[in-house]
């Protein structure tokens, strides 16, 4: 292992999250074995209390894991320098098979943690709860996943050696690469187009779910695809256009400060996007519920806002790269 005051930040924060999460989630069990809102017994009252608790530390958790997926990837990135051949977080990801499925579950949980969130939201909007065995039946999984990521980032920096020899993201990110990273060899063209097509297609469902209060599931999904798309034409259309170099297809070095820590907004905007454009889905089919018929539709439409100008900062970041780049591509 290798000791850095960011590992330890990591390994810490994790431990106080899965420690608070699983105390939430024996709560959210006995709320979904006793609870009883007509009853006005002192376990009742006792679980009314502990919702607020519970919420708050899933906003905690939230949180933390919007911090902690960015501090995995700097710390990751600073590591680098110590292990041959990594010249980013890239290498250094790839230094064990730990790295990056800790960071996927990094993002993934990220995503569930907003959608819960929202539902919870959504809920305590309502005066009789009508959500509450829902989105407590979902906060067991998520703890769940928490527990597995917490676990792979463990095993990540118990792993990582000095002398390890890994790859730099030329090699990962190229013709020779396997498995997921040969996204970067894909025709361009085509990747580009469907990255525009995707935002256009999410940008006008989106307008006209905001303006006509329908179409809100036609707006989820396409947020859903666009946030793959997008994570995809990162990769193979956008990056090299930051980097004036058409083989560097490194979606990590965008984070750098010799490309003015780009990669931050860009990231921000995708996970924002893609994290309210689920919980638009996850909401949606509660419209027709008596005490959320109110709350939803404006709910929603905060949502929507929230979701448009996410994607819009991701377009807009993302053409000022290619517009002002000194990189011309056919």
């Amino acid at each position: 292992m290798i000791f850095d005051p960011g590992v330890l930040a990591l390994l810490s924060g994790s431990f106080l999250v899965v420690a608070t999460l699983l105390y939430a989630s024996w709560y959210g069990i006995r709320i979904l074995r006793r609870w009883d809102l007509c009853s006005g017994s002192q376990l009742q009252l006792s679980l009314e209390r502990r919702t607020y608790l519970i919420a708050t530390i899933m906003a905690y958790a939230l949180g933390f894991q919007l911090l902690s997926l960015f501090l995995f990837i700097s710390t990751a990135d600073r590591l680098s320098s110590l292990l041959a051949g990594a010249m980013c977080a890239a290498g250094a990801l790839n230094a064990n098979k730990w790295g990056y499925p800790a960071l996927i579950l990094k993002i993934v949980n990220f995503m569930a943690a907003g959608v819960w969130l929202i539902i919870n939201a959504t809920d305590n909007s309502a005066y009789d709860y009508p959500l509450i065995k829902k989105k407590y039946m979902l906060l067991v999984p998520i703890t769940a996943l928490i527990c597995v990521e917490a676990a792979f980032q463990t095993m990540y920096f118990l792993r990582l050696k000095p002398d390890i020899i890994t790859s730099c993201c030329g090699a990962l990110f190229s013709a020779a690469s396997s498995g997921a990273v040969r996204v970067a060899v894909l025709p361009r063209k085509p990747v580009a187009a469907s990255f525009y097509f995707c935002m256009a297609l999410t940008l006008t469902t989106g307008l006209f779910s905001y303006t006509k209060g329908k179409g809100a599931y036609l707006f989820s999904l396409s947020s859903s695809v666009l946030f793959g798309v997008s994570i995809l034409a990162l990769i193979n259309y956008i990056s090299p256009y930051f980097y004036e170099l058409p083989t560097h297809h490194c979606p990590f070095c965008i984070l750098h400060g010799e490309y003015n820590f780009v990669g931050y907004p860009i990231y921000l905007a995708l996970l924002t996007g893609g994290t309210t454009g689920l919980g638009i889905g996850a909401i949606s089919p509660f419209s027709g519920v008596k005490s959320l018929q109110q709350t939803i539709p404006k709910f929603r439409k905060e949502l929507i806002l929230i979701c448009l100008s996410s994607w819009l900062a991701l377009f807009a970041i993302s053409a000022w790269g290619i517009l002002f780049s000194n990189l011309r591509m056919d």
